[in-house]
């Protein structure tokens, strides 16, 4: 394993960190990248082996998580593994054929996998989403036809495969089921969004107008994919937060490498103390909240799952987020002018904070669900 961390590295600092900016102002990274990632072994890690990936222990996956954070992109990011929240509902609940025909092609990154959840009409209120899918026949087979749209889609413009939230029965939770969509389907259309950061991920609104996918695509039983959602989310805050100390620890590195070469009044900024007390306030909030993380990621490991580690990643998904704009926001301030200069990892990240507290759930929905869980 450390071998491959070692290839993976010399991965990011090869082929990813000289390109980054050039790839932030095109607002878009190349196709061929998710191959060269598949070819190296990076879209499997965690997925069974019998569809290309190969095991290994959530620690490992958050470990990779942090090489890749390394090169200061939320875009990167959020583009290149969009797959980490579009897959996992299909291969934990999918049919052993749809798995097998949709699957081996994404960790290879010859196909691109998107998670459409999120509607205009709200967010993280899945149990009330609108989009629905009837059955009807098709040459004699039964298909689900889907009516509705999608928002604010990672990978929507791109993706070959949408993992899909939709209505098949009455409302709220008990009426909601999960299908496979190609993204070649008649009658799907795709338009790019513009956003304030993660430029190089594509984000898209996406439409359904009678869109038929045979009922075969169904992932799990009908009506029961509101379960297979949650749980979804539960892993995507987890990824968000361990995304957001590897960002803040870029913060840290590359602001405390200014302060101590740059010189200001006689002195580096290092030795001037309130810039000296805002990186030690930096450097304490990321070791807490990266301990809190740590030790969640090792209770998961051991199998100690219950509804109080539900609560705690939501209020770690929070902490981590705060922990990332304070960092963020002191790096700017250290770094003066140049923090304001787009081509800095750390302009980049600041552009890019406010998503990571909205994704995956919102602060205070994360709030209010830990409440639920810990039956306060």
């Amino acid at each position: 394993m450390d071998d491959f961390f070692r290839s993976v590295e010399r991965f990011v600092n090869e082929r990813i960190r000289p390109n980054i900016n050039d790839w932030d102002e095109a607002g878009e990274f190349p196709r061929d990248l998710y191959r060269e990632a598949g070819a190296l072994g990076l879209l499997g890690l965690g997925y069974p082996e019998e569809y290309g990936g190969f095991e290994c222990s959530l620690s490992d996956r958050l470990r990779l998580s942090n090489l890749i954070c390394d090169a200061g992109s939320g875009g990167l990011l959020a583009g290149l593994f969009s797959h980490n929240i579009g897959l996992p509902p299909l291969i934990n609940h999918g049919s052993d054929e749809l798995v097998s025909m949709i699957a081996p092609a994404v960790l290879k990154g010859e196909a691109i996998s998107a998670l459409a959840i999120t509607e205009p009409s709200g967010g993280s209120d899945v149990a009330n989403l609108k989009t629905r899918a009837s059955l009807v026949m098709v040459n004699g087979e039964p298909h689900y036809e889907i009516t509705g749209d999608k928002v604010f889609i990672t990978s929507g413009i791109r993706a070959d495969w949408l993992t899909v939230a939709v209505r098949t029965g009455e409302a709220g939770a008990k009426g909601i089921s999960v299908l496979m969509v190609p993204g070649t389907a008649q009658g799907l259309t795709r338009t790019p969004l513009k956003k304030t950061g993660w430029w190089m991920s594509d984000t898209a609104a996406i439409h359904f107008d009678r869109v038929q996918v045979p009922a075969s695509h169904l992932v799990g039983q009908e009506n029961k994919g509101f379960r297979i959602v949650m749980e979804n989310f539960n892993t995507e805050r987890l990824m968000l937060a361990g995304a957001c100390v590897g960002f803040a620890k870029v913060c840290l590195r590359d602001a405390l490498d200014w302060a101590q070469h740059r010189e200001t009044f006689g002195k580096h900024l290092i030795n001037h103390q309130v810039i000296a007390h805002k990186l030690t306030d930096m450097r304490m909030k990321v070791r807490a909240t990266e301990a809190w993380f740590d030790e969640t990621i090792a209770r998961i490991d051991r199998g100690d799952i219950d509804q109080t580690l539900v609560a705690d990643i939501c209020l770690l998904k929070n902490q981590a987020t705060q922990t990332l704009q304070h960092c963020a926001n002191e790096a700017v301030q250290i770094l003066g002018g140049m923090g304001f200069m787009r081509g800095c990892a750390i302009e980049r990240i600041y552009r890019e904070v406010k998503v990571m507290c909205i994704g995956g759930g919102a602060e205070e929905i994360m709030k209010e669900l830990a409440i639920r869980q810990l039956g306060w």
